[in-house]
């Protein structure tokens, strides 16, 4: 996850409180995406830009969770999300994911 948008999903978990954020994830690989999950659950492994040493415990979910998928269009997320979801490896990001989650999510429910 890059510094900006580190930089954004703290300014809004400080502004709507971390209870009411839910972040959805896109990248394509399981590596990338567990990162990212890493970052809003426990703060930045890294340690370099906003969110190092900040576990914001915030929920987590990949755009191809079933509980994501579910509240989408499905026009929607075929047109945006359907091709993609073909060639990823959704088992090995959803479980990434679902992982960090279960792991530091403080909001889970």
């Amino acid at each position: 996850m890059d510094l900006e948008n580190q930089k954004r999903v703290k300014e809004l978990s400080e502004k709507y409180g971390p209870e009411n954020i839910v972040v959805v994830l896109g990248g394509a690989e399981a590596e990338a995406s567990g990162l990212a999950a890493e970052t809003v659950t426990s703060g930045d492994p890294t340690f370099a830009g906003p969110l190092a040493g900040v576990p914001l415990g915030l929920r987590v979910h990949h755009i191809v969770d079933a509980e994501i998928k579910d509240e989408v269009d499905p026009d929607v997320y075929e047109e945006q999300v359907g091709m993609m979801e073909m060639v990823m490896p959704v088992d090995e990001i959803t479980g990434e994911v679902r992982e960090y989650r279960e792991k530091f999510c403080k909001f889970l429910g």
